[in-house]
C-alpha cells in the first residue's frame, strides 16, 4: 500500500500515523492532523504532520 501524498493530507482529517518511537514495531496511531510538516509533495516514510494533540509522525493512511 503506497502511502498518500501530500496533497491528499490537509488539517482537520483524521489519519493513522507512525511515531518516531514505534518506526520499529510499525504501531499506528489515530488522530486528526493539526498541521502539516514535510514541505515536499511525497515522502517515501509518509509525510511527517503534527497531530491536535501534539505528537508527530508519518501518515500511512487516510481514514
Amino acid at each position: 500500500m503506497a502511502v498518500p501524498s501530500r496533497s491528499q493530507i490537509s488539517p482537520g482529517i483524521t489519519v493513522n500515523i507512525v511515531l518516531k518511537e514505534d518506526q520499529r514495531s510499525g504501531t499506528l496511531t489515530e488522530g486528526v492532523v493539526e498541521r502539516l510538516l514535510t514541505k515536499s509533495p511525497n515522502h517515501p516514510h509518509g509525510i511527517k504532520v503534527r497531530l491536535e494533540d501534539g505528537q508527530v509522525g508519518r501518515v500511512k493512511e487516510i481514514l
